[in-house]
Formats: structure tokens, sequence, C-alpha cells
């Protein structure tokens, strides 16, 4: 697959404008979750951010979601400022969220849930198959009646009917084998390369979402504790490790 020019693992090139946050505070009312937090993802770059439960991975999606209000600071999607707490604004400039609840319409078919999501100019649903081939036979299956594997790959469908310009998934691995897991990264790291889209992958598997990301940032107790390149960070997973436990300098 071909890189972009952004791809630090193609010659290390700074990022064009993707997906910009700057001084980013996020919380629920006076409680603050995440504190002053500097991210820059470029197109077609994937980045992991990782941390252990409660360090504020899901409050940043969110916000940056538009679902939260900010509490400080502010998010940029492709240059322009987003404003604070309006997720339709969000999602008209293109920045989609796949939850961890996965949100489907559970007495909707496959192809229902798809149609819904979709954009009027945006691609036809029954285009999503040629990232998900395992959706064909379940097309017309109610999606309360999939298993999660098939739920996962339908939010995803979801998410990317709608063309967006960057992509938040959280938690995709949650309550899937990691069998199934490993069949899905390789599709996010395709989405990145395709179509130039940003994405943010929360995700507790962590090897494998270094294999497949660009950065990685390690969340803990809403701070960045580790940043760099996600192949930097996969070949010390003894730092790692003491980041995630709190052992590290």
């Amino acid at each position: 697959m071909t890189r972009t020019a952004s791809d630090p693992r193609n010659g290390g090139l700074a990022p064009e404008s993707g997906l910009e946050c700057r001084g980013l505070t996020c919380g629920y009312g006076r409680i603050t979750v995440v504190r002053d937090l500097d991210l820059t993802v470029g197109p077609g770059q994937v980045l992991a951010l990782l941390g252990p439960n409660g360090a504020g991975k899901t409050t940043l999606m969110l916000t940056i979601a538009g679902l939260l209000p900010r509490l400080g600071g502010d998010v940029r999607m492709e240059g322009s400022e987003l404003s604070s707490g309006r997720p339709a604004e969000a999602s008209r400039r293109g920045v989609v969220l796949v939850p961890d609840d996965r949100s489907l319409f559970t007495t909707l078919s496959v192809r229902e849930n798809i149609e819904v999501a979709r954009r009027r100019s945006g691609p036809a649903a029954r285009r999503m198959l040629d990232l998900f081939p395992a959706l064909e036979p379940r097309w017309n299956v109610l999606a309360g009646h999939l298993s999660g594997g098939e739920q996962q790959m339908l939010a995803m469908a979801r998410a990317l009917v709608q063309e967006p310009r960057a992509l938040l998934i959280d938690e995709m691995s949650m309550g899937l084998a990691p069998v199934v897991v490993e069949a899905l990264m390789p599709v996010v790291r395709r989405v990145a390369d395709e179509t130039g889209a940003v994405v943010v992958l929360v995700e507790q598997h962590v090897r494998l979402a270094l294999d497949i990301a660009d950065q990685a940032v390690v969340l803990v107790h809403g701070e960045a504790r580790l940043a760099g390149p996600a192949a930097d960070l996969a070949g010390d997973l003894a730092r790692l490790e003491a980041v995630y436990l709190g052992t590290s300098p």
C-alpha cells in the first residue's frame, strides 16, 4: 500500500494539517480528566492512543467528537478550529466516532444500519463489503443477531460510509477474541492508507495497535506520559510497561 508523505515511516516528513489538539483539557463539569494535551495527527496517519483503564482515553475521544464540551484548549480539523461541544459540526467537518458500545440499531438489518448512516453523496452501502466481506451473508440479518465481531465490523462500516476525514475508534477490541482483533487491525491501516483519513485508535491490545500505527501516545491519569513513533515504542516494551504500571521515573 502507498504511504502518504506525512507518514513518519516514509522519510520522517512533517505531517500536513490533519487533526490537532492544543492545550486540550477535558472532563465533566468541574472534574478534569485530561490535562493540557497536545496532539498532531497528519492525513493518512494512525495514532494509537494507549493507557490503563481510567486514563481519560474515552473522555478525550468524546471531546474531540464534540460530544463533551472542552474545558480548555482547542481542537482543529484541517487547519480550522472545531466549536466546543458541537457534535453536528464535528460530523459535518468529517470527524466520525466509533464508540466503545458500537451504538448500532439492533432492530435494523446490516444494510439498513449502513444506509441510515450514509451521507447523500457518499458511497453505496454495498461498497463497505469490500472492506468487510464477512458481512455479505449477514446483509439482511438484524444487527442484534450478529456476533460481537460482526457487530464491530458493522459499526466501522457505518462510520466509513460517512467518508470520515478523522476516524476515532474507541476500544475496537472490546469483548472480541484476539483472532478477530488481528483480522480488523489491517482494515484500520488500509483505511488510513487508501483514504488519507486521520485515524485515532484507542486500544488495549498494545502490540497489535503498535504494529499498524504511525505514532503512539500513552495517557496516564489524564497526562501524556510517553509519546513517539509507534515503532520506537514497540521496540522498548519494558519502558512502555513501566509507564503503564507507574514505575517509570
